[in-house]
């Protein structure tokens, strides 16, 4: 299948790139940073996700929104949010479409983080639910995914500083954080396998957000 993925120069875009070209469909990606990866399948289109003028590619089976900042200014609110329309609006509304996939935040969801962040995140859940409604008579699905902690180079503040690393991942059930192979995989399936939820928000955060005490 043709599949489109933003941000794949790092973290979870990167990972599902690499997923989506290992089982042997073809990639395009797009990211401001020039990428790592070396396939014939893979083809990359160094561009800003709210520029105007994005690369034209056709037959878009698979969209993936992954690109994404945290600056803690309205910068998160420009790419994340704005960032994410921009691509959605040009690409996915062609008559090849099966699957739109928008990685948003469990900060979406609980408000935690920063103010600008995760207002970004929250306004791509209620976007996805609008994408998943338009998207329908395409025969087409569309879901948001909000990741908790993920072991990647944004969060490397956090990763390289033993005591608040394990300080976070107390914060969780599970007591840890995922990796970004590992949403990936969610990505696949809620884009692949999937065919039948639509318009939902999967949350994956290790159990942090309902790791609190029941007092009677």
């Amino acid at each position: 299948m043709k599949v489109l993925i933003t941000g794949t120069s790092s973290g979870i875009g990167l990972a599902a790139a690499k997923l989506f070209l290992g089982i042997g469909h073809e990639v395009y990606g797009i990211d401001i940073a020039d990428s790592e990866i070396n396939n014939d399948l893979y083809h990359h289109y160094k561009a800003d996700i709210l520029s105007k003028d994005l690369p034209d590619i056709d037959g878009v089976e698979i969209l993936v929104n992954c690109a994404g900042v945290q600056t803690q200014s309205e910068a998160d609110i420009d790419v994340n949010l704005k960032g994410t329309i921009n691509v959605t609006e040009k690409y996915a509304f062609n008559h090849k479409i099966r699957s739109v996939l928008i990685v948003a935040s469990a900060s979406g969801t609980t408000g935690s983080e920063f103010k600008e962040y995760a207002a970004s995140k929250g306004g791509l859940i209620a976007y996805s639910k609008n994408v998943a409604k338009r998207l329908a008579p395409l025969n087409a699905v569309c879901n948001s995914l909000s990741p908790g902690g993920v072991v990647t180079s944004l969060n490397k503040h956090i990763l390289y500083n033993d005591k608040l690393y394990e300080a976070v991942k107390n914060e969780t059930l599970l007591h840890k954080w995922a990796s970004a192979e590992e949403i990936a995989e969610w990505i696949y399936f809620l884009t692949v396998v999937n065919k039948s939820a639509t318009g939902i928000d999967v949350i994956v955060d290790n159990g942090e957000a309902i790791n609190y005490n029941f007092i009677w």
